[in-house]
């Protein structure tokens, strides 16, 4: 299916900001064809055959909120070996954590956090956004198909002998050196390592 370039990705947005609605919110998101050839272009693989997002945001506290979530896919990429076309069934576990107030980072050096569920509170929450993120963080970064590996490539000037894997080790010649020395050399070595 062409994609035009200017085709917008799908759109699910919640509001979180409105307190009269504090219950549970149960939702499902599976998006059609055309939805999933938009996706896909914009993953940039070859197709998104199935999609589904099923899930729930729950309150948590006062202001915050929690998504639960399952994230079902079939996807087409392209092997990283052959270019052929690899499927793969993705059925991933989605947490998110919604927190009005974000502990502030401490001075100094910038670190990953332990948690990378917890996100800052959003007024519209874009669920649509959520399943194409979780949807990018599942996908294989190298899908190979079945069989496929990497050769080994070998180039040199014509005339001499290629440059192997062994030879490119900066230590692999070390050992025969070793082996080469007399055997009065090689005590006084093996006595100072």
């Amino acid at each position: 299916m062409s994609v035009r370039p200017d085709a917008a990705l799908p759109t699910e947005p919640v509001r979180l900001a409105d307190q009269r609605s504090r219950g549970d919110r149960d939702f499902t998101l599976e998006p059609d064809a055309t939805a999933r050839a938009v996706i896909a272009a914009h993953l940039d693989i070859a197709a998104v055959r199935k999609l589904r997002f099923v899930g729930c945001l729950v309150p948590a506290g006062k202001r915050d909120w929690e998504l639960h979530a399952t994230l079902g896919a079939t996807v087409v990429q392209d092997c990283v070996v052959t270019l052929d076309p690899v499927t793969t069934r993705i059925d991933e576990p989605v947490l998110r954590r919604y927190l009005a107030e974000l502990p502030e980072p401490t001075p100094g050096e910038v670190e990953m956090p332990e948690d990378d569920t917890i996100e800052d509170l959003p007024a519209v929450l874009d669920l649509a956004q959520v399943m194409i993120e979780a949807l990018t963080l599942a996908l294989p970064p190298f899908p190979r198909s079945p069989g496929a590996s990497l050769g080994e490539v070998t180039v040199t000037e014509p005339g001499k002998a290629p440059l192997t894997g062994d030879a490119a080790r900066p230590f692999s010649g070390l050992a025969a050196l070793r082996d080469a020395l007399p055997d009065k050399e090689k005590d006084a070595s093996d006595d100072t390592g």
